[in-house]
């Protein structure tokens, strides 16, 4: 783990410090672009990474984005009525363009353009969270009062029933 250089990390960083919210990106050589892999190279639980998952709403077109717990698998229907319309896959170039972040790298802040955002309500059991920084190698600490400041998002039931 070492502080951030990569520039898209760096824009994160200030994002965050502009937004008041006192933490520090970090990067890594092995990428954190999964919760797995994010989990190994922190040494927290999957549970702790606030995971966003990106959709593409089928009539208006634009993006919903969906910071979820690592361990949770996120319920379309859930998210359908909450948003008011129905889901899309979102491929990589549509998380690109509407995030301005690469898959395995999205911020739950900072996006290239207006996104609908939810929060997984589980993230509030955790003291400390983990969030992507804007690239697949950088991740940063917060906790879930701060993150729901920040993004201005309520918290949500969003998680898949198994």
């Amino acid at each position: 783990m070492k502080p951030a250089q990569h520039p898209t990390a760096l824009r994160t960083q200030r994002l965050l410090a502009e937004a008041g919210i006192d933490t520090q990106v970090v990067e890594f050589e092995q990428p954190t672009r999964t919760s797995a892999e994010a989990a190994a190279a922190i040494g927290c639980t999957v549970a702790e990474i606030a995971k966003s998952v990106v959709f593409r709403a089928k009539q208006s077109g634009g993006a919903v984005v969906v910071v979820a717990s690592g361990d949770n698998r996120v319920c379309e229907d859930k998210v359908a009525r909450l948003v008011g319309e129905k889901l899309g896959r979102a491929d990589a170039d549509f998380v690109r363009a509407a995030t301005g972040y690469a898959i395995g790298g999205v911020a739950p802040l900072g996006h290239a353009g207006p996104v609908r955002l939810l929060l997984d309500a589980d993230l509030q059991r955790f003291a400390r969270i983990w969030a992507a920084a804007g690239t697949p190698f950088s991740v940063f600490p917060l906790t879930p009062g701060p993150l729901a400041a920040l993004t201005a998002a309520a918290w949500t039931d969003i998680r898949q029933e198994a």
